[in-house]
């Protein structure tokens, strides 16, 4: 099967958490939204604040992963259970959305890009995905 890429939509506080123990979580840890996941698929993480609807904005890519083991299990993730999976994460520097937005191909609305990023989990095409790890390999630039 070929690899997919994702973005996923994580508070900064959790993008921290799951890089530290090797898990990916979607979606607010749906299972519905692992059971998507594929041995391989890379995805990044997009984070608009701080905290969960609360905190600092951040609009950075904040972290950069491939998932290990799709298979989804049980975890407690900030005091909730949630369902995760196995991922391994690239050493990355959070990459500002911003000067991004011109480049990538699912925000088709450049005046309201956030819209794009109002989903938790979302596909994107190989290309999107290379821009964004591009940006956050060379220092977040």
């Amino acid at each position: 099967m070929s690899v997919r890429f994702w973005v996923g939509v994580v508070a900064a506080d959790h993008v921290g958490h799951a890089v530290e123990t090797g898990i990916c979580a979607f979606s607010k840890g749906t299972k519905s939204a692992l059971v998507k996941l594929g041995e391989g698929d890379r995805f990044a993480y997009y984070s608009p604040k701080t905290g969960f609807m609360t905190g600092d904005a951040v609009q950075c890519f904040t972290a950069l992963g491939t998932v290990i083991d799709p298979t989804p299990f049980q975890t407690i993730w900030d005091g909730h259970e949630i369902w995760a999976a196995r991922a391994a994460y690239a050493a990355i520097t959070p990459a500002p959305v911003r000067p991004l937005l011109d480049h990538l191909s699912f925000v088709t609305n450049k005046e309201k890009w956030g819209m794009a990023f109002r989903r938790g989990q979302f596909e994107i095409n190989a290309a999107d995905f290379a821009r964004i790890e591009t940006a956050m390999k060379a220092g977040g630039q």
